[in-house]
């Protein structure tokens, strides 16, 4: 027993105190994370080769043909999803993701929620609805990281970069992709590149690729050769691809919220919606398969056959709206793939209908389709670093990747200008969130006006005179007095001074020299709130009253702000990795 309560102050001193011993850590998780990916794509697979009748080396989406009755799984998917989530309790559950932990949780996830997204997105995949199993690669790789760091106690910014190198490491480990996985965790998860994290995340990254890889899985690298060789003015032209990624990429995610609007207003228990979303599916399937999960399969067969302009935007649209349907109707998982297979088919469309009109090739199709699966999924997702790496991991052609990475950063422009979210931080928006990235800003929402403030005690009656307040207050011995009524609710604020100003009647009540009578701070408004309303109200201090308006406090502008500067110093240095 005493080793065992040792342990994990040792390994704290040794993480604390190390870089070393931070990379060690992660190269663990890295291992932990690659495991589970592996796990879990291999539930999904085997529930949907059992339901679908796949062949053995038949993905779903890129089936010859699934039998009509087979698809009767989509619905089933939905009431199985309905009572998973009833016996884990998650409607009741606000579950946080990567993302959302490292912005305002310093990284802290809680295991239980993170097992409870997995299964649901199991589900989602494993039932055939068009969402991605990415979700839940990353939702357990962060979430080890999370457990395994807070079970270490380790700081707000290791912690941080460990659960980026968890996600990193999933998502490396099932795409078979160690630069598009580091990468991943610096631009989706942890919000900046900074030294601290680069050896950390990418020994993670790497292990979790090594470990998937040796355990025999099939990465979802997309198994690409790049077509002819990218000139010069090839740059603009894809450039366009990027901005037409960027507005469409705007539409589906704005789509998908406004579908799981109007299924709030249906007369059905939320639980059974998903059911519902289930049995619209079933047309969309009936004509095509490529619909169906999150469409690996259908991804490389289309990229590998020459397919006709109105049958790729056809499979377009209808992806589209499946992907629409089962995210707005309650089936759990993400976009990461869909917006891959999304884009890989606007980008094929974008070259032929430059060519229909040119009347010849200008950009080859397969180089096209690359670009638009990287500036698609940018939009949607995010990283265009991350998306850029993807493609050169799959093609080794860096001439593409420069092609990917401009048409990326227009796309990644556009949209951060005209929308500002991706599909994870826009979900987090309509939930009443305001973060637009995973940097880190939790540290502001703890420094709140009470615990800044300096407690006032005993507040002065506004009815006291202007004599008796000469005598409890001479002239120096206080800059301000906070009034009260008889109620003792909050009455003003009076500067000392104003009390000695000549032709007073000093029989008048104190109280008709209050200022900020309406203005005063609650005491969970965060130091950015507290700032803005001193700088509105013109004022050095301000009161914080509690709800039923008594007085709690005061909080002075100096005093904050140099709490700001001190906190922000702090995050700073741990961003950099100086403690």
């Amino acid at each position: 027993m005493s080793i065992l309560r040792l342990a994990p102050a040792w390994a704290r001193r040794n993480v604390r105190s190390s870089e070393a011993g931070l990379v060690l850590l992660a190269i663990a998780v890295g291992a932990g994370a690659g495991v589970l990916s592996v796990v879990q794509g291999a539930i999904a697979r085997t529930l949907q080769h059992l339901l679908f009748a796949l062949n053995i080396d038949e993905r779903l989406s890129s089936a010859t043909g699934v039998p009509a009755l087979a698809l009767l799984a989509l619905p089933l998917g939905g009431l199985v999803l309905a009572g998973f989530s009833w016996a884990t309790g998650a409607r009741r559950r606000r579950m946080v993701d990567a993302v959302e932990a490292n912005a305002l949780h310093g990284g802290r996830m809680s295991w239980s929620d993170s097992l409870v997204i997995s299964g649901q997105t199991i589900i989602s995949n494993g039932f055939g609805a068009s969402v991605g199993l990415e979700a839940a690669y990353a939702q357990l790789g962060a979430g080890l990281a999370s457990v395994g760091g807070g079970w270490l106690r380790l700081r707000r910014g290791d912690l941080r970069v460990l659960v980026g190198a968890g996600t990193g490491a999933a998502i490396a480990g099932a795409f078979g992709a160690p630069l598009a996985g580091a990468f991943y965790a610096f631009e989706i998860v942890i919000g900046a590149y900074t030294p601290a994290a680069i050896a950390p995340v990418a020994a993670a990254a790497l292990t979790g690729v090594l470990v998937a890889q040796m355990l025999g899985a099939q990465p979802y690298l997309v198994d690409a050769v790049a077509g002819e060789p990218v000139l010069t003015h090839h740059y603009l032209i894809y450039a366009g691809l990027g901005a037409v990624a960027a507005l469409l990429g705007i539409v589906l995610m704005r789509a998908v919220a406004e579908m799981e609007t109007l299924t709030r207003r249906l007369p059905v228990d939320a639980m059974w919606r998903p059911a519902i979303g289930g049995v619209l599916l079933i047309p969309l399937a009936l004509l095509t398969p490529q619909i169906l999960s999150a469409g690996h399969g259908a991804l490389h067969l289309d990229l590998e056959y020459g397919l006709p302009l109105s049958f790729l935007a056809a499979i377009f649209i209808m992806k589209s709206a499946a992907s629409v349907v089962s995210l707005g109707f309650g089936f759990r998982g993400g976009l990461f793939f869909a917006s891959l297979f999304l884009g890989s088919l606007l980008g094929h469309i974008y070259a032929d209908a430059i060519a229909w009109a040119a009347g010849t090739a200008v950009i080859d199709p397969q180089n096209a389709a690359l670009v638009g699966m990287a500036a698609f999924a940018v939009a949607v997702v995010g990283g265009p670093m991350t998306m850029a790496m993807l493609v050169l991991e799959a093609t080794h052609d860096f001439s593409l990747a420069g092609a990917t990475i401009a048409a990326s950063l227009v796309t990644t422009t556009i949209v951060r200008e005209t929308f500002g979210y991706s599909f994870s931080t826009w979900r987090l928006h309509l939930r009443g969130e305001t973060i637009k990235s995973a940097r880190d800003v939790g540290w502001m929402r703890t420094l709140t006006a009470g615990r800044m403030m300096r407690r006032v005690e005993r507040a002065t009656p506004a009815r006291m005179s202007i004599a008796e307040f000469r005598r409890a207050f001479p002239l120096g011995s206080t800059s301000r007095v906070v009034l009260v009524d008889d109620q003792d609710h909050y009455a003003g604020i009076i500067q000392t001074a104003r009390a000695y100003a000549d032709g007073l009647d000093p029989g008048e009540p104190i109280g008709t020299l209050a200022i900020q009578r309406d203005q005063a701070l609650a005491p969970d408004a965060d130091v950015k709130t507290v700032m803005s309303a001193l700088d509105a109200a013109g004022a050095d201090e301000m009161a914080v009253i509690g709800g039923s308006s008594e007085v709690l406090g005061l909080v002075s502008e100096p005093y904050v702000r140099r709490r700001y500067a001190e906190e922000l110093d702090k995050a700073q240095r741990e961003l950099f990795g100086e403690h």
